[in-house]
């Protein structure tokens, strides 16, 4: 393999995903999201472009792979991470794969629409946040090397980039779990919560104003028509 750049961080490993972490949470809340999701997660990555499938899968993902894909996630073993937007619509995914030799996988996938955000970045520190608070050792991201984004967000963070021709490999070492990571994770899934807790009565408010709207206009309607008979 052909090593391309270190970037060093001048500080222990991980460092930045954990004090970006910190710096981001109110800004972009992110939550654990669980199996009941799946559908979520399918509709996020079919509404994905054919090109973005391919730099998340490395191929141009059909939508039974995509299918297939998604319906594998071992939930009980690997962590899987959401953006959702007010509209509680999942915009970005991130999947961390465990391994049984202490490492784990970093894969993500934003929507078209909601690029330019930071969004895969934060997705990364938040991932690393977990892995480091899980024991893992080292994190990966396999990618295609013309995924310069990708790349970029594991370079920021410290992270090893080596390629051997189209694909990269990237894998960041991380320190032992403390009292300061766990209580960060905690805080910033309690928020990540409250936020969707929010998003949701707010949806639930916006449908029945529509409901409301709609026996309104139903009423003058029909008034209207008896007026006119």
């Amino acid at each position: 393999m052909e090593q391309v750049t270190e970037s060093p961080i001048g500080r222990p490993p991980v460092a930045a995903p954990q004090q970006a972490a910190r710096k981001s949470v109110a800004r972009v809340p992110i939550r654990e999201i669980g199996p009941r999701y799946r559908e979520d997660i399918i509709r996020h990555i079919l509404a994905l472009d054919v090109r973005d499938r391919y730099l998340r899968f490395g191929h141009a993902a059909s939508d039974e792979q995509v299918r297939r894909y998604v319906a594998g996630i071992d939930f009980k073993r690997d962590d899987v991470f959401g953006i959702f937007n007010r509209k509680l619509e999942l915009v970005a995914v991130a999947h961390l794969a465990s391994a049984h030799d202490g490492s784990a996988e970093f894969g993500v996938s934003v929507a078209g629409h909601a690029r330019g955000r930071g969004y895969g970045a934060r997705l990364f520190e938040r991932a690393a946040m977990r892995a480091v608070n899980a024991g893992v050792q080292t994190m990966y991201i396999h990618a295609l090397s013309e995924n310069t984004v990708m790349l970029h967000i594991a370079r920021k963070a410290g992270a090893r980039v080596e390629r051997d021709g189209s694909e990269s490999q990237a894998w960041l070492t991380l320190p032992a779990a403390n009292f300061r990571t766990w209580f960060n994770e905690l805080l910033t899934e309690r928020l990540a919560r409250v936020d969707h807790w929010i998003k949701r009565e707010a949806v639930r408010a916006r449908d029945a104003l529509d409901i409301v709207q709609e026996i309104g206009d139903g009423v003058r309607e029909v008034a209207r028509m008896r007026q006119g008979g």
